[in-house]
C-alpha cells in the first residue's frame, strides 16, 4: 500500500444510516488525509521515504512515523471494508470455514469481536487477523496498533477512537459496533485472506 488517500467504493452518504456523510467527510476526508500528509512529511529524507505503508508499520520504532503509518494502514483497511447497507453477503468459502473452525459460528465470532471492540479501554482498534499458523484471532490494539506488527495478516477492523462514531452515536460505542455488521463487505474481507 502506498501512502496515499484511497478511493472509496461508495459515495460519502453511501453508508447511511450506519455511518453518516458528515462522519465520512470528517473521518475519511479530513482525519485520514491528515495522517497521509503527516506521514509524507515525517518520512521525507529518511529510510522510510517511498516505502510501502505495511513495511513502515512492521519496522518503524514507536513514535511519530509508526503512529501515522499505522493510522494510514488502519483507516485504509477500515474504509475499504464497507458496502451500502443490505448489500453485504455472509462470509463464504475459506473465510466461512475458518470462522466456523476457530469461533464455532458466525454469531459466536461477531459476539467475541463486539466484546473486544466495546471493552478496549480508550482509543484503538479491534481486529480479526490470520496468524502465522493459519488461525483466525481477535485482538485489541491501542492507538495506531495493527496485527501486522506481530506478523499477522489483518482482515477486518473496527475503529473505536471516538472520532469514528461520536457524530452519529455520541458515547454509544456498543450500538455503533453492532450496526457496523450491516455494512461489512465480506467479499473484501475474503480477498484479504486470499491475498
Amino acid at each position: 500500500m502506498k501512502n496515499e488517500m484511497p478511493k472509496l467504493p461508495y459515495p460519502s452518504n453511501g453508508l447511511e444510516p450506519v455511518i453518516s456523510a458528515e462522519t465520512i467527510d470528517y473521518h475519511f476526508g479530513k482525519h485520514l488525509q491528515t495522517y497521509v500528509t503527516n506521514l509524507a512529511n515525517l518520512t521525507k529524507g529518511t529510510a522510510y521515504e517511498g516505502k510501502e505503508v505495511e513495511d513502515i508499520v512492521a519496522t518503524a520504532p514507536d513514535g511519530g512515523i509508526f503512529n501515522n503509518a499505522g493510522q494510514v494502514l488502519n483507516h485504509t483497511l477500515y474504509f475499504l471494508q464497507f458496502t451500502s447497507p443490505g448489500q453485504g453477503k455472509a462470509p463464504q468459502g475459506k473465510l466461512a470455514e475458518l470462522i466456523a473452525r476457530d469461533f464455532g459460528s458466525l454469531d459466536a465470532f461477531k459476539q467475541q469481536f463486539e466484546d473486544a471492540a466495546v471493552t478496549l479501554f480508550g482509543s484503538g482498534w479491534a481486529w480479526l487477523s490470520l496468524d502465522p499458523e493459519g488461525h483466525l484471532k481477535i485482538t485489541k490494539e491501542g492507538n495506531a496498533g495493527n496485527p501486522w506488527r506481530q506478523g499477522c495478516k489483518p482482515l477486518l477492523c473496527i475503529d473505536v477512537w471516538e472520532h469514528a462514531y461520536y457524530v452519529d452515536y455520541r458515547n454509544r460505542r456498543a450500538e455503533h459496533v453492532k450496526k457496523l455488521w450491516d455494512i461489512i463487505d465480506w467479499e473484501v474481507v475474503s480477498s484479504r485472506l486470499e491475498a
